[in-house]
C-alpha cells in the first residue's frame, strides 16, 4: 500500500548520511576549482527546459500551471537551466557552474537507471579551447576518485564526425534520429538494415565509423578515412590535441568514434567514465556549443554530470 512509484527511491539513515557527506566534499572540490554553486528551480516553463530537444521533451513531466495557465515542466536535466542562467547573466567571460539537484524523469534511460536521480555536475561556459574540455574531464575523474571509484576507463568521441556524415546525405530528420539510435546501440545488424532501406552516398563511411574504437592510433586512421570532410577533420584533430593534453596529465583515454550522447544538444567532444564493477557509464559529458541560443546568448560550453544518489550507494 505504501510502496514508492516504480524507479523512484529514497535514502534513509546511513545511506542519507553517506550521501550528504559526499555531497559536501564534492561542493568543496568544485569551489576549490572555481565552479560556483547554482540551485535551479525544480519547475520552469516548458520552453526553458526543452530547448526543442526531443529526448528531453519525452522525459519531462509537464502540467498546466493553475496560476498562469501556462505549461510548466519538472526539470529532467539541469544543463538547459544552466544555459538559461548563463544567458541571463550576459557575461562574455568564462563562467563556471556546479550543481547537485534532484531531477525527475518520466522514464529511466541507459544512463540514469532511476526516474528520480540526484544529478551532480559542473559546466564551463565561454571557452571553445580544448584546454576547457580537458579541465572538465579532469574534474569529472577527480569527482569519481572522491567517491572512491578507482580504475576508471575514460572513453572519448566526437559527435561532429557523425554530424558531418549525416549532413552529406539527403535524408529526413526522422531518419537521422533513427540512425543516431542505431549508433547509440552500436548495432551492426540494425545499421545493415538501415543502409539497405536508405540510399546513402557514403554508406561505407558509416560502416567504418561504427567500428572505430581503440587507442589513439585509430585517430590517425580516422583522419585518412574522414579527413576530406572539413568538420570531421577538425573534430578528429581536436581529439588528437585533447589526447596529448590528457597524456601530459597522466590520463590515458580510449576512443570510440561512434559514441553519441543521449541528448541531441551535444555538438563536439563527448566523454564517458566506466568501471569494470558497473554495467553502464558512471559519468558522462561533452561539448554543447550554442546551447544558450534559445535564450539569446550563444556561447561555447562543456560539462559533465552523474547520478550522485546512485554512486553514493556503492559504499553499501
Amino acid at each position: 500500500m505504501w510502496q514508492l512509484p516504480e524507479s523512484i527511491e529514497e535514502l534513509t539513515n546511513d545511506q542519507a548520511l553517506v550521501f550528504e557527506s559526499l555531497r559536501r566534499h564534492l561542493l568543496d572540490l568544485y569551489a576549490d576549482k572555481g565552479f560556483g554553486l547554482v540551485i535551479p528551480p525544480m519547475v520552469e516553463h516548458v520552453n526553458s527546459l526543452l530547448l526543442t530537444n526531443d529526448v528531453v521533451d519525452e522525459k519531462t513531466f509537464k502540467f498546466l500551471d493553475p496560476n498562469s495557465g501556462k505549461m510548466l515542466g519538472v526539470h529532467a536535466d539541469i544543463t538547459p537551466q544552466i544555459a538559461r542562467i548563463d544567458a541571463k547573466r550576459g557575461s562574455d567571460s568564462v563562467e563556471k557552474y556546479c550543481y547537485i539537484n534532484s531531477i525527475l524523469k518520466t522514464k529511466a534511460d541507459d544512463f540514469y537507471a532511476s526516474r528520480s536521480p540526484i544529478q551532480a555536475g559542473a559546466e564551463l561556459y565561454g571557452s571553445d579551447a580544448t584546454e576547457s574540455d580537458v579541465e572538465v574531464i579532469e574534474l569529472m575523474l577527480e569527482s569519481l576518485k572522491l567517491l572512491s571509484i578507482d580504475s576508471v576507463i575514460l572513453i572519448l568521441g566526437n559527435v561532429a564526425i557523425f554530424d558531418s556524415l549525416t549532413e552529406q546525405e539527403n535524408i529526413s530528420i526522422q531518419a537521422v534520429a533513427h540512425l543516431r539510435a542505431i549508433f547509440s546501440r552500436r548495432s551492426m545488424p540494425d545499421l545493415a538494415v538501415f543502409l539497405n532501406n536508405n540510399t546513402l552516398k557514403n554508406a561505407d563511411l558509416f560502416i567504418h565509423l561504427i567500428k572505430l574504437e581503440g587507442d589513439s592510433d585509430i585517430l590517425d586512421k580516422a583522419l585518412i578515412i574522414f579527413g576530406h570532410f572539413e568538420q570531421a577533420r577538425i573534430a578528429i584533430e581536436d581529439l588528437i590535441i585533447i589526447d596529448k593534453q590528457l597524456l601530459e596529465k597522466g590520463i590515458k583515454a580510449i576512443f570510440d568514434l561512434s559514441e553519441l550522447q543521449a541528448y541531441e544538444y551535444h555538438t563536439g567532444v563527448v566523454f564517458s567514465a566506466y568501471n569494470k564493477n558497473y554495467s553502464k557509464a558512471l559519468a558522462q559529458g561533452g561539448r554543447y556549443n550554442d546551447i544558450g541560443k534559445s535564450f539569446g546568448k550563444s556561447r561555447a560550453a562543456t560539462g559533465f554530470s552523474f547520478d550522485l544518489k546512485f554512486l553514493s550507494q556503492s559504499h553499501f
